[in-house]
């Protein structure tokens, strides 16, 4: 087993990635932490999308810390960005209540009913929040309500307003240009970026306030309504005396912005403004900021302005889920970091992201896909401890299974994740009759408690409970099937008898898998032991009828668990039962 703590030098993206980083933060700041940065709006459930986001900073921070440096991983919660829209599917959140928040900080809207915080961006940072520990991610958050209010980018923000013509001229660059036609994209639109674009109240919040008056890329939240539908009518550089009025509500104002703290710059002169603040070398950004007039693009400009530059970074793709085309955080339903950790271990999670690079997409399965992963992941396990994988594929386990810090918790025993999710479906929650199946899987080495395969366990039990629909779960038959085995043919009634035969010596996991597909092996004349080359396609053919009649008797379906861990679950005396001993 690899030592998590040490660097897994250049074999895979995150490793050069970090050279390049480290050879950046050098020339910049040398001898300076690296500062490395995420970005995330609470504007509701914050989904799987967005932790690419987070996942791709957080694992180049983490080989940075593996060679022995100081690194800085800001999460910027932009939580004084506006309210946009009301999302759907928020259990108690009415789209009539909270239509009237429109237009004011994440931070001024109230949490969802029955929520134990203050507002509505930290009700979802919360849960953000205590998925990242779950997955082992260092950071340093930055509420932007708080760096805004206090005025700790008082000077940024004159600098901006003094500097707005030079803003002005690179944001005329592009809107002069015609938007491309627009394109169905499987990527979800990042909330900052979809608000630069749409604009908000009478100016647009991509460029700032422009009219008569002038540019002004600095947005006050109304003093009385508390909305950004504001436009600034006059401003002073020498005084900065400041004077808006509110579209909404009607009221005016003149404040002296040297000592006003009620409003923000608009997004694209925001994000270079932090860049800059926060020295950040490394930054990815959504495939959204790829287009000409982007934020991205915009900012890597406007970032010179406050005496800094761009972060390097990639583009990161779409993380999709299996069944679903697309993730958009203001839609209902939409799968997050939480929803993920409660059907599978934070190891398996992490993997997925460390084992792509960002500019390949990959999806998350909540159906029966995650038994197939699961078992990949398990084979990976499983080489890395004989020494047998790639270079490349340990360094994506080894950043899975733990950080800089150590190892992430782990299951002691992990059993197959499909084998536990079968005996969670059979048992029904019932945890002494699970611990019973499971005990028999190995006699040679009987699980003694259930602590032994969890959290995997619990995972297993929760995508039962959650992910599988109510007609596809495992139900045991109660009585025989009389009409059926009175119906069977003499094949079908000998392959019974094979069965029942050999379920004394064969009851363990390994045993009952030799012995189920042993049995039509023994009827058409070969050995129990004979290896697929061995034998004629139309044992396969026999073997499936065999499954079929096996799980017609036991369970009423043509289908259902794997057999011998089904044979188990059902117990030997209640199996003779069923097949009609």
């Amino acid at each position: 087993m690899p030592i998590v703590a040490q660097s897994t030098e250049t074999t895979d993206w995150v490793s050069r990635f970090a050279d390049e980083v480290i050879e950046e933060s050098e020339r910049r700041a040398p001898g300076k932490p690296v500062v490395v940065a995420s970005g995330l709006s609470p504007s509701g459930p914050i989904h799987l999308g967005n932790l690419r986001e987070v996942m791709t900073p957080h694992l180049v921070a983490d080989e940075i810390r593996r060679r022995g440096r100081q690194v800085r991983h800001l999460i910027s919660w932009d939580d004084y960005d506006r309210y946009r829209k009301v999302p759907k599917g928020i259990p108690g959140v009415e789209e009539d209540t909270y239509q009237e928040h429109i237009g004011k900080p994440l931070t001024s809207v109230p949490a969802p009913p029955g929520s134990a915080y203050p507002n509505w961006a930290e009700h979802f940072k919360a849960a953000m929040t205590e998925s990242l520990a779950e997955l082992g991610v260092e950071f340093d958050g930055i509420s932007q309500t708080a760096q805004y209010t206090s005025g700790v980018y008082r000077d940024q923000i004159l600098h901006a307003m003094q500097h707005r013509g030079d803003i002005d001229a690179i944001l005329a660059q592009y809107r002069t240009k015609p938007k491309p036609a627009a394109k169905k994209q499987q990527k979800p639109v990042d909330e900052a970026e979809l608000e630069a674009e749409e604009g908000s109240g009478a100016a647009a919040e991509d460029d700032g306030s422009s009219g008569a008056a002038g540019y002004f890329p600095y947005k006050p939240y109304c003093g009385d309504c508390e909305k950004d539908l504001t436009t600034v009518t006059s401003y002073d550089d020498d005084t900065t005396e400041l004077a808006y009025t509110c579209d909404a509500c009607g009221f005016s104002e003149t404040v002296r912005l040297s000592e006003f703290h009620r409003g923000k710059l608009v997004w694209k002169v925001d994000w270079p403004m932090r860049w800059a603040y926060e020295g950040v070398v490394f930054e990815p950004s959504g495939v959204d900021h790829s287009s000409p007039g982007s934020s991205f693009q915009v900012g890597g400009q406007i970032v010179g302005i406050f005496g800094g530059k761009q972060p390097i970074g990639p583009m990161y793709a779409f993380v999709g889920i299996s069944g679903m085309a697309k993730m958009s955080s203001s839609r209902g339903g939409v799968p997050t970091p939480a929803d993920a950790l409660q059907i599978m271990e934070p190891q398996l999670l992490r993997w997925l992201y460390a084992r792509r690079r960002p500019n390949q997409s990959f999806k998350i399965a909540f159906d029966q896909e995650i038994q197939r992963l699961y078992d990949e992941w398990d084979k990976l396990a499983a080489k890395v401890a004989d020494s047998s994988a790639l270079p490349g594929d340990v360094a994506a386990y080894t950043r899975a299974v733990g950080t800089a810090a150590g190892e992430l918790p782990r299951t002691p025993r992990p059993l197959p994740y499909r084998t536990l999710a079968s005996v969670a479906d059979i048992t029904a929650g019932h945890q002494d009759q699970a611990l019973r199946i499971l005990s028999e899987l190995d006699p040679a080495d009987p699980l003694g408690s259930l602590d032994e395969v969890r959290p995997r366990y619990d995972r297993a039990e929760a995508w039962i409970n959650t992910h599988v629909p109510a007609d596809q779960r495992t139900i045991v038959r109660d009585e025989p099937d009389a009409e059926l085995l009175k119906s069977l043919d003499e094949p079908s009634q000998q392959s019974l008898r094979l069965l029942l035969d050999g379920l004394a010596d064969h009851w363990s996991l390994d045993g009952l898998t030799h012995l189920v597909y042993g049995v039509p092996k023994v009827q058409a004349g070969f050995s129990a032991d004979a290896t697929p080359k061995e034998l004629p396609p139309e044992i396969k053919t026999a073997q499936r009828s065999f499954f079929a009649l096996l799980y017609h008797l036991l369970v009423g379906r043509d289908t259902g668990p794997r057999l011998p861990t089904l044979l188990l679950a059902v117990g030997q005396e209640r199996v003779r039962a069923l097949l009609g001993e």
